[in-house]
């Protein structure tokens, strides 16, 4: 019994020591989405894993400041005679836009579980550009 005491105490001490008790409340963090995306020269697009959702009333696509953030809400309930079960949650993903996207162009489908999301890209990414170095005298 005495082995169990320094374990068990090891292992409140790693809670405490966490920042849970003083990280604030924030219910619309839900749980990630699992993604994929790929950017070609014309759009970028983000497909999403959301099976068993109703698109129209469970997902939201919302675009702000170049951040492309997809919210849904998972609800299923199945009620047998003498037992039910049901699971519930938010699901939340959160990605930054390229640069040159269009985000009033923006489009989203549905089909088999699958949210995808298309982003026009208005211009290609730049390469970025080299400073010269001036050497003093």
């Amino acid at each position: 019994m005495t082995a169990l005491v320094p374990r068990l105490f090891g292992e409140l001490t790693d809670w405490f020591e966490t920042d849970f008790p003083l990280r604030p409340f924030r219910p619309h963090d839900g749980h990630l989405i699992r993604v994929e995306d790929a950017r070609t020269e014309h759009e970028y697009i983000v497909r999403a894993e959301l099976p068993g959702v109703d698109p129209d009333q469970d997902i939201q696509v919302l675009v702000d400041e170049h951040v492309l953030t997809i919210l849904a809400e998972r609800r299923e309930r199945k009620q047998e005679p003498h037992h039910s079960e049901f699971r519930y949650g938010m699901l939340r993903r959160s990605v930054r836009l390229p640069a040159g996207a269009d985000a009033e162009h923006i489009t989203a489908t549905y089909d088999k579980g699958v949210l995808t999301v298309t982003v026009p890209l208005t211009r290609p990414a730049s390469a970025g550009r080299k400073i010269p170095i001036t050497v003093a005298e």
